[in-house]
């Protein structure tokens, strides 16, 4: 079975267009936005004009971007700062910007979380010594981005 070749954009209005209602559908960084318009065959100069007409019309804001992305993966996904960290690198946004948007978690509600997911995940746990369950326990919230230190002050003070 051929695989239907995408068909290239060569006209820079209709990419600007397409851009738009790809840029309504959801927030997206520039990074995302430059990549998906090379994808569509345009050239690096018509690509950097539509970008400043998106940024212009205000269908692409990196901050309102960044702010969107910190809540999202922290209120749907319960990530750490490092994991939101991370994803916003990896999105190109400067780390001036994920500086400022990384205060707008509120402490009290990233302990909580902290120790909602580790409440969770000991309940899954069958490990009865207590040195490597709590191994495990640290090791489960360092890779969904919780800070170590933090982290071990959870483990302290709680019966996990």
């Amino acid at each position: 079975m051929d695989i239907p070749k995408k068909q290239k954009i060569t006209d820079e209005k209709i990419a600007l267009t397409k851009a738009e209602h790809y840029c309504a559908y959801q927030e997206r960084s520039q990074q995302e936005v430059r990549d998906k318009l090379y994808e569509w065959g345009l050239w690096p100069a018509a690509v950097e004009n539509i970008i400043s007409q998106l940024i212009t019309a205000g269908f692409l804001n990196e901050e309102r971007f960044a702010k969107a992305y910190v809540t999202g993966k922290f209120r749907q996904k319960a990530w750490g700062k490092n994991k939101i960290k991370q994803g916003l690198k990896f999105k190109k946004v400067s780390d001036v910007l994920i500086k400022k948007t990384l205060l707008i978690i509120d402490g009290d509600a990233y302990l909580k979380t902290l120790q909602h997911i580790l409440e969770k995940k000991a309940g899954l746990l069958s490990e009865k010594d207590t040195y490597k369950r709590r191994y495990k326990l640290q090791q489960y919230a360092i890779g969904r981005g919780y800070e170590s230190d933090l982290i071990a002050d959870v483990l302290k003070n709680s019966d996990l």
